[in-house]
């Protein structure tokens, strides 16, 4: 019984995905969502932040990661089932990586985070995120969580907005979530 509570959670964020990804593709205000995005780092100035480089349409971080007044570094997705590795980043050249990412290259020292800008494909008003279903960021949340107080961002535009996404025990909630129409947060 339980494999078919999986199977149609499965099933539900496929749906969801596809319905994300339009909100998606249809993008936003650019200059509004790294205005917001500024607003929500500037209380982790100092701190180390781990951003991405954006792909297949992902809202773009960078104009408020160039902003940020602290340690940038960048994921690496080492394989399959694994948590994500960062990268000190300091504007070098990138090197392409697993899964179409760009990353700064092996040489780049190894950091940890503790806020991270998370992409994501849909989110809903509970502060759950769908990613393309890997899931990387869940694991690699739940690592730095266990070791310490970290913030994760979520970053998109407000017409990726989902009426409900379905949990199971291994995803990861965001902190906050940012978007061309405000931030959506915990209450403090």
């Amino acid at each position: 019984m339980g494999g078919d509570v999986d199977a149609d959670v499965v099933a539900q964020k496929t749906a969801l995905r596809t319905q994300a990804l339009t909100g998606r593709l249809a993008g936003g205000d650019a200059a509004a969502l790294a205005a917001n995005l500024r607003r929500a780092l500037a209380p982790h100035a100092g701190r180390v932040l781990a951003g991405y480089w954006p792909m297949r349409g992902e809202a773009d971080p960078r104009p408020a990661m160039e902003a940020h007044d602290g340690p940038l570094c960048l994921p690496v997705v080492p394989g399959r089932g694994q948590p994500l590795v960062f990268r000190l980043w300091r504007g070098e050249a990138l090197v392409p990586g697993s899964f179409g990412t760009s990353n700064p290259p092996d040489s780049a020292p190894e950091v940890t985070p503790e806020v991270l800008i998370v992409p994501l494909v849909g989110f809903d008003a509970a502060l759950q995120r769908l990613g393309y279903g890997g899931g990387f960021y869940d694991r690699t949340l739940a690592r730095l969580r266990a070791a310490g107080p970290v913030t994760a961002i979520g970053l998109g535009w407000a017409g990726q907005q989902l009426p409900a996404i379905p949990a199971t025990a291994t995803d990861e909630r965001l902190d906050a979530i940012v978007t061309d129409r405000g931030i959506l947060a915990t209450p403090a």
